[in-house]
């Protein structure tokens, strides 16, 4: 595909959309689903084929993306190192205090520390982005918390492409605070941040940007160019999650944690039974 070649979606079954509105009606009803609501998409693009259906149910504008690594074996088997998905306005909160988050009891819920980069720019449509280009669009840099979540239990035990088909699993966004660096250009300019994850007072994760495959950047120039194959790119103003650096730690209803950031501060977050009524 030429980098002015408009992508061409793959067609959605029937079921395709019955899985979309399963996913997005027992989201809105905080209602669990305790297998997966239609035959599994075997590869991303089937995958993707549902979230984009899943989407355009929503009420509510995207306010950024996330990105989740696929490990090995299964990057070669899928052809892509991540996954992504939308993160919406409605689930976005800035961190202050204890701040609650709403998981479906019986689904799937988890926290994760991440590095949030704010898009400075819509960018051009186009494919063969690389790190130090996805630099320039970048304004600023905070630490955060991602809320994995899905009405599935089994959203991530199934493989990527199940992952990717409910909004790659994500229920949400802490937004910590800004890290003060010059990034222009300078893929690597935040390899020296760390952070550590704790659920209840116990450590469960420590790592930080190198525990990203090839850093923050590298996690934004992929979202890139996977959105450009479903004609879609990150707006201005939306926030791009990059990954976890500690680990994906499993969370349910009554339990807080602690992502600490070091010099740029502890988000504490507490998760709390979902009553219904969100998007």
């Amino acid at each position: 595909m030429t980098a002015s070649a408009m992508p061409v979606a793959p067609p959605l079954s029937e079921q395709g959309r019955m899985i979309a509105r399963a996913f997005v009606e027992a989201r809105r009803s905080g209602r669990a689903l305790p297998t997966y609501p239609g035959e599994q998409p075997e590869g991303l693009d089937a995958a993707y084929a549902i979230q984009d259906a899943a989407i355009a149910l929503v009420p509510d504008a995207i306010a950024g993306w996330k990105l989740g690594r696929i490990p090995p074996p299964l990057d070669a088997r899928f052809g892509a190192g991540r996954l992504a998905g939308p993160i919406f306005a409605a689930n976005v909160q800035a961190a202050g205090g204890v701040v609650e988050f709403p998981l479906i009891e019986g689904g799937f819920g988890a926290v994760e520390a991440e590095y949030l980069l704010l898009m400075a720019e819509t960018p051009t449509l186009r494919d063969g982005w690389t790190p130090a280009e996805a630099t320039r669009l970048v304004s600023q840099v905070r630490v955060g918390v991602e809320i994995a979540g899905s009405p599935f239990p089994g959203i991530n035990d199934h493989g990527p492409a199940v992952t990717a088909s409910d909004f790659g699993n994500n229920a949400g966004l802490i937004l910590g605070a800004e890290v003060d660096r010059d990034w222009a250009g300078q893929p690597d300019a935040l390899a020296d941040l760390v952070c550590e994850m704790r659920i209840d007072g116990q450590t469960v994760g420590t790592g930080g940007t190198t525990s990203i495959p090839g850093g923050p950047f590298d996690s934004l120039a992929f979202l890139l160019n996977a959105l450009h194959r479903r004609g879609l790119r990150p707006e201005a103003g939306q926030w791009i999650s990059t990954g976890a650096a500690t680990g994906v730690h499993r969370i349910v209803a009554g339990q807080s944690a602690e992502a600490d950031f070091g010099p740029h501060g502890i988000i504490a977050c507490r998760a709390v039974r979902a009553e219904g009524g969100a998007g």
